[in-house]
């Protein structure tokens, strides 16, 4: 058990769109990720996603509507929502997914998720 210092850990990588587990959280992967452009639509059939914004703003956009989430706030998307993330300037944002959740919903489109 020690702090987990968020920034330090968003140091460590440049890319977008690519997660990485910092902290384990019950059966739960507690991650950071830089957002910047638009990712791709999609859902979760069987568990909410949770968006912390640390630095900058995004938008969520759903199937009606669209959401600006700025530093400071959280957007919790509830399970067989489709949704996308996105963001016009980068933004650093904190995950909560169980582990071996897909973070496109698709395992053969999700995107690894290395351990910091």
């Amino acid at each position: 058990m020690k702090p987990v210092n968020l920034a330090e850990k968003l140091a460590l990588f440049t890319s977008h769109w690519d997660p990485h587990v910092i902290a384990d959280y019950n059966d739960n992967d507690v991650m950071v990720v830089r957002f910047q452009g638009a990712f791709p639509f999609h859902l979760h059939e069987n568990t909410d996603d949770f968006f912390l914004v640390l630095k900058g703003e995004m938008t969520m956009d759903l199937q009606d509507s669209a959401h600006t989430v700025r530093a400071g706030e959280l957007f919790v998307v509830p399970k067989g929502i489709t949704h996308r993330p996105r963001a016009e300037e980068e933004c650093h944002v904190l995950l909560i997914e169980p582990k071996g959740e897909p973070n496109t919903g698709d395992p053969a489109t999700a995107a690894a998720k290395p351990r910091l």
